[in-house]
């Protein structure tokens, strides 16, 4: 049975959706004012898999994951720009489309915008006054939430509504009653895009907008809310007080937060200017390459930026393509129930992603030796390597195609590679998989390695 380590409770649950055989997941999306960084990239690719598994597993999967295209940074980056909210917004929800494609994510079954939502939060506010949890401030006109009547606040995070400073993206007003309210409603300024609302003109909090948004597509109780981990408060600390303070019922039953993407032990962000777009990383890295690197890691550890682990994952794709390399792959039927019984139990294990990636390296090393001894075991065996693959979304190109396109590299095989290579030829000459092994020894030659094999080992060089 499929366990999420979950947030809220801080451990491991059996997944329990509410419909039975029908989850509902909302995921956090982007803040379109730039292009997506490597850590974007990262919570696109771990809930494109846990979508992926979920559909694998059985389950009818409606995954939701929305767009926030109105906000303090939007506003400022469209003025320094010299173009309106919108012109900037369409601009970046392309490039995020495009990003997210390249790096083969699938799209959410809906994409809600925070824009097209301003109704669903008005009413959503407009409960909040009902039931006391939201108030005006008479000086400045904004709305906010009334942290001290929830007395629930914290419970995600573990921050005390005692302890907390301000708990909004921008500076808060003196005006608050308590320093953890946070803005549901600003009143617009000249110059800033603005919606009509019973409290005067203006603009929806950043908070409010999820709350609506999930609301409207699943409905006020789900199964599964995820982002990342520097979601977790203020944003979704703020999401449950505003939906659980308007329903007195649980908002979702399992939180879900992926881990920072760090560059020399800084967690990459905008704001610090230590991240990489998807784009630069792109126009190195093939887009499987970067896959492999996202998913090298547990989606709740840190995963460290660097150009040698990227090189590593260029070698782990290149090796599982080598083993389907002159294969027709076919249904695997029963071949290799021990793979997937092994895979299944690491994605059932919280989507062990690294474990599950471990079994699809066994399983090319079977393949590899069946290849000569059972030509059709091999083929079975191919045809479950992808169709496993496929769910971590790897392998999805011919593997001549991808192949040539690595070969066709300037500077031909990289060092990872060529080392990766090697190790899968010790393991063959191990099996006696001779054929295997001079297979290998082949490919490196044509592509100007030569290896030589000694008392102490083998060793290599560009010839």
């Amino acid at each position: 049975m499929l366990e999420i380590h979950n947030s809220l409770t801080r451990r491991k649950e059996p997944l329990q959706p509410i419909e039975p055989g029908h989850v509902r997941m909302y995921v956090c999306g982007m803040t379109v004012y730039d292009y997506c960084h490597l850590g974007h990239a990262r919570a696109l690719v771990v809930f494109d898999v846990v979508a992926r598994y979920l559909r694998h597993s059985g389950y009818r999967l409606t995954y939701v994951r929305n767009i926030t295209d109105i906000d303090d940074k939007i506003i400022r980056r469209a003025a320094e720009r010299g173009v309106s909210m919108a012109e900037l917004t369409e601009t970046f929800i392309a490039a995020m489309h495009e990003d997210a494609a390249a790096l083969g994510v699938l799209p959410p079954d809906e994409e809600p915008r925070a824009t097209e939502s301003i109704d669903d939060m008005l009413a959503l506010i407009q409960r909040l006054f009902e039931r006391g949890l939201a108030y005006q401030d008479d000086a400045d006109g904004d709305v906010y939430y009334n942290v001290a009547g929830f007395p629930d606040y914290g419970k995600l995070s573990g921050k005390r509504p005692e302890d907390l400073r301000a708990g909004a993206r921008v500076d808060v007003e003196e005006a608050k009653r308590h320093p953890g309210d946070f803005v549901l409603w600003k009143r617009a300024k000249p110059g800033e895009p603005s919606w009509p609302s019973p409290w005067g003109n203006g603009r929806p909090g950043w908070h409010i907008e999820c709350s609506a948004m999930s609301k409207r597509c699943l409905g006020a109780h789900f199964d599964i809310h995820g982002g990342g981990l520097d979601l977790q408060f203020p944003h979704h600390e703020n999401e449950i007080a505003q939906s659980e303070g308007a329903h007195d019922h649980p908002y979702a039953n399992v939180w879900m937060h992926n881990g920072h993407v760090r560059v020399d032990d800084e967690k990459m962000s905008k704001s610090l200017n230590n991240f990489f777009t998807v784009r630069d990383i792109l126009a190195v890295y093939r887009p499987e390459e970067v896959r492999h690197f996202l998913l090298s890691s547990h989606y709740r550890s840190p995963l460290n930026y660097t150009r040698d682990a990227l090189d590593q994952a260029r070698g782990a794709a290149e090796r599982l393509y080598l083993a389907l390399r002159g294969l027709e792959p076919v249904e695997p039927g029963d071949s290799g129930a021990e793979y997937r019984q092994r895979f299944t139990a690491a994605m059932d294990d919280d989507f062990n992603t690294p474990v599950a990636l471990s079994v699809l390296f066994d399983l090319a090393r079977a393949l590899n030796r069946a290849r000569d001894s059972d030509p059709t075991e091999a083929a079975r065996l191919g045809g479950l390597l992808r169709e496993l693959g496929d769910v971590l979304g790897l392998l999805q190109t011919d593997p001549e195609t991808y192949l040539r396109a690595g070969d066709q590299s300037e500077d031909g095989l990289d060092d990872a590679t060529i080392d990766a290579l090697l190790a899968e030829r010790q393991q063959a000459r191990k099996d006696r998989n001779f054929a295997r092994a001079d297979e290998i020894r082949d490919q490196l030659a044509e592509q100007g390695v030569v290896i030589e094999d000694g008392a102490e080992g083998t060793t290599w060089r560009r010839g």
